[in-house]
């Protein structure tokens, strides 16, 4: 489809968005969908909902935020089940202000986009659909019309319950204009949008001097005030606040704490009562949900003045940490790069991850556990079980430290380093070396850290290179034994020969001899011990092997060393072991022969193929593993 065709089938679909009618008509809809009246934290925590949830390790994962939120699962389900799912349930949470309060750069700004975008699409579908009094400035519900003596009957009738009362505007129309009339009174679809200011406001404080709280609630159109006669007429008076028109969505309150106090005080009554006060009219009512964030030091600082004591009442605290897994950090620096120009930039494998292992073994606090240290920490929150410690052990940890994730490096800081990674590389590709280069060449510019906070991030930074070092040996290990496939499934065929003669209590016979010999123990052994099978569990180890062996047998299918991960792992483990010497030679030589050469190829190309890599960063790890290994 051409986009001049897209655009035309885009002008269809706005118009089809388009319904107009009486609020008779609007009372029939109401039958077919009661939904449409329903309050708006209902509809985002139902625009939440829709999109699908998953269980993953006990925590609920909601997809909504799965495309922008990375590694804030747990935070996300506190926030939807203990905020947002009440609230929907008109309990008493809908009346308090949400302030999200974390360290900069821990995703509060992209949360509440998400919530304020989200619901501008969740409007455009038929489950989202909003409907409004026509010419209303909020934009407010239909049902308002309905006089307070006759709101009982209805809500039997038609099981759909009402909230609110008419703004003075709508109050004055439906006696001028409609004499009482309420079911002539015309109402019509709203699309809540930002942009053109419904149902979603912000507001952000400025200079207490200049700004004025009409940002807030409005103001008196004094050029109409000649032909109206008074301030409090509503035709004289301009409905356009923020909290005017985020009537039936989000309000967003930018930097809430360091507002002036008279901007707080209109939040009062609204988090409360759900009304706020404007020029000389009674109290208006506005279904709106408030959302605020702020950092750890402002909020400190605003409860330990007792001035705020009734505001701080009135708001419901949810904290937002870094994330503390290195494989959802890669995933915001994967978003962060993707948003840029730089498509001709290469970015070999592994460069993400060790500039998030920095990051997130700056954010975890030192375990009291025996055995337990930051590394380990780490890679057990990304779910890998580590010695000592497997993942049911993560509970007691993350209880140990409540804090955890307020604090550390943020995402900016590594971003803004990868940015000068990426522009500076003169070969099109930038590898982990370069990257963690760039970290630390951003903490000896960086004037505003102590030296102990800098050797402590130096520190990191030499952590991540020996885990990126591991990451190198094993990826190149990997490519050669894949070079020596046949060499591996000599070594596998072998080690089952001897399991199967040990576990069924047997001999071998040797092959050459027809000599008849024990099962070779020393073999099994040096295989076993490269994934840290101990002596005592050998013996449980082999008959899994074996068991796994006959079970492919019954499915007519062939058990290779590929078939079982551990066992994999072992058998490239031993081969590596049995060819570092070639392996050292072989990527560490200036001048390789035709048969070293060939097999340099080979492992590039795998390393190209199957890892990632392009023949630079391919090149350049070989080198460098060659290099480890001559240490």
């Amino acid at each position: 489809m051409s986009f001049l065709e897209r655009l035309e089938e885009f002008r269809a679909t706005e118009k089809r968005l388009t319904w107009q009618g009486t609020f008779q008509d609007y009372l029939e809809l109401l039958k077919k969908q009661p939904t449409a009246a329903q309050l708006s934290h209902a509809r985002i925590y139902e625009m939440i909902m829709s999109e699908g949830v998953e269980e993953v390790n006990g925590t609920k994962k909601f997809k909504f935020f799965s495309k922008e939120i990375f590694g804030l699962d747990k935070t996300l389900e506190n926030l939807v089940e203990e905020y947002f799912h009440p609230a929907a349930r008109r309990m008493d949470v809908r009346k308090r202000i949400l302030l999200l309060m974390g360290p900069v750069s821990g995703g509060k700004s992209t949360l509440v986009a998400m919530l304020k975008h989200g619901l501008e699409r969740f409007s455009r579908t038929e489950a989202g659909a909003v409907y409004g009094i026509k010419g209303c400035p909020m934009h407010e519900e239909p049902l308002h019309l309905i006089p307070r003596e006759l709101r009982e009957e209805f809500q039997n009738e038609y099981k759909v319950h009402i909230e609110g009362e008419l703004c003075p505007s709508c109050r004055m129309r439906l006696e001028t204009e409609f004499d009482g009339k309420i079911e002539n009174f015309p109402v019509e679809r709203v699309i809540l949008s930002e942009d053109d200011r419904v149902g979603i406001g912000t507001f952000t404080p400025s200079d207490p001097k200049s700004q004025d709280i009409a940002d807030l609630t409005g103001s008196v159109d004094f050029s109409t005030i000649a032909d109206y006669g008074s301030e409090s007429d509503p035709r004289a008076y301009r409905f356009d606040g923020e909290l005017n028109i985020a009537n039936r969505g989000i309000m967003e309150f930018q930097e809430m704490l360091k507002c002036d106090e008279k901007f707080l005080w209109n939040l009062l009554s609204l988090s409360q009562e759900g009304n706020f006060k404007a020029g000389r009219f009674a109290l208006i009512y506005a279904d709106e949900m408030i959302v605020a964030h702020t950092n750890e030091s402002e909020y400190k600082s605003f409860i330990s003045n007792k001035k705020n004591e009734a505001l701080q009442s009135r708001i419901i605290v949810m904290k937002i940490p870094y994330n503390l897994k290195v494989s959802e950090e890669v995933k915001i620096y994967e978003k962060l790069i993707k948003q840029s120009d730089l498509n001709d930039i290469h970015i070999a494998p592994h460069a993400l991850r060790v500039a998030s292992i920095f990051s997130v073994l700056s954010r975890l606090k030192e375990s009291k556990k025996q055995g337990m240290d930051v590394v380990k920490k780490m890679k057990l929150y990304d779910g890998e079980d580590v010695e000592g410690f497997k993942q049911k052990d993560l509970h007691e940890l993350q209880t140990e430290a409540i804090d955890e994730g307020m604090s550390g490096v943020d995402p900016r800081y590594v971003i803004n380093r990868l940015s000068s990674s990426l522009i500076r590389t003169q070969t099109k590709c930038i590898n982990p070396l370069d990257v963690l280069r760039g970290l630390k060449d951003g903490l000896d510019q960086h004037p505003s850290i102590s030296k102990e906070e800098r050797d402590r991030l130096l520190n990191f930074i030499s952590v991540a290179r020996k885990e990126f070092d591991e990451m190198a040996k094993k990826e190149v290990q990997k490519a050669f034994v894949y070079s020596y496939e046949e060499s591996a499934r000599v070594l596998f065929e072998n080690y089952l020969d001897n399991v199967e003669a040990y576990c069924n209590g047997v001999k071998l016979t040797d092959p050459i001899t027809d000599e008849e010999m024990d099962p070779d123990e020393k073999l099994m052994r040096s295989i076993e011990e490269q994934i840290g099978v101990s002596e005592n569990v050998k013996k449980a180890f082999r008959e899994e092997i074996l068991i796994r062996l006959s079970s492919y047998a019954r499915k007519g299918k062939r058990f290779d060393y590929g078939s079982h991960e551990r066992m994999r792992e072992a058998i490239e483990k031993k081969l590596f072991a049995d060819l570092k010497d070639v392996v050292k030679i072989t990527t560490s030589t200036k001048t390789p022969d035709a048969e070293q050469l060939k097999r340099i190829n080979l492992v590039s190309a795998r390393l190209i193929k199957e890892h990632g890599y392009c023949p630079v960063c391919a090149n350049e790890l070989l080198k460098y593993v060659g290099s480890l290994l001559n240490r």
